[in-house]
């Protein structure tokens, strides 16, 4: 490459884009920093004529110990992709969780990222729950959904766990500590709504041969099988 012309010796013609090139362009000249103190007129015979103050005053109140400031993320969180191979109507494995081994029917994802999937409870014992599809094997299987859909009110916010208010008193917390806490019973509402969804799925696998009997059977390995050499 040709070297730029000079007017003088180590002067180049073109120095606007040589300080360009070096991303000295737009720098700002430094200005300099204000004084720490300034001088001030204090009246009174004994005070003197002039005193020297600092020019910003230091806070009046201040935590008496180090209080550490969070650090601040510049980073925003990513939806998360769902995997092409999964689609509505979709059978999975669960593999871990309280229903692991079970197979379950995808239905749709959810805005937090997980999976809403069913058994459906009358076939198998799943009811509605959500699973992260990091724990799911999913299956060349799927159920025709054609014509369904989800009630938008099943979200992330319908899995929501009920904060009971009141305070228990000291005593009974007392006797009952290390003892796991009752269940309440599952709300007229979502049993309603699982028997809804159930009632349009079952429909569907019932058009399709064996179809229930594989939903009800669980996942397992036996000795001398792997998982990466299954078709699943």
């Amino acid at each position: 490459m040709a070297r730029s012309k000079q007017i003088a010796p180590g002067i180049p013609a073109r120095r606007p884009q040589a300080v360009a090139r070096r991303g000295l362009k737009g720098l700002k000249k430094s200005e300099p920093e204000a004084p720490a103190t300034k001088e001030v007129q204090v009246g009174g015979e004994k005070n003197g004529s002039t005193r020297l103050v600092p020019t910003s005053k230091a806070p009046r109140y201040y935590p008496a110990d180090d209080v550490r400031q969070p650090k601040k993320s510049r980073k925003s969180p990513k939806p998360t992709k769902l995997r092409p191979s999964i689609v509505p109507g979709s059978v999975l494995i669960v593999l871990a969780g309280r229903f692991r081994g079970k197979r379950v029917v995808f239905l749709k994802q959810l805005e937090s990222g997980l999976l809403l999937v069913t058994g459906p409870y009358k076939i198998n014992g799943v009811p509605l729950r959500r699973v992260n599809q990091a724990y799911v094997i999913t299956t060349s299987t799927k159920v025709d959904l054609e014509g369904f859909e989800v009630d938008p009110k099943i979200d992330d916010t319908y899995f929501a766990k009920v904060v009971v208010k009141g305070v228990p008193s000291a005593e009974a917390e007392f006797f009952e500590e290390g003892k796991p806490k009752p269940k309440g019973p599952l709300p007229e509402a979502k049993s309603a709504d699982q028997k809804e969804v159930d009632k349009a799925i079952i429909a569907a696998v019932q058009k399709q041969e064996n179809l229930a009997k594989y939903l009800k059977a669980s996942f397992g390995l036996t000795k001398g099988q792997y998982p990466h050499q299954l078709v699943f």
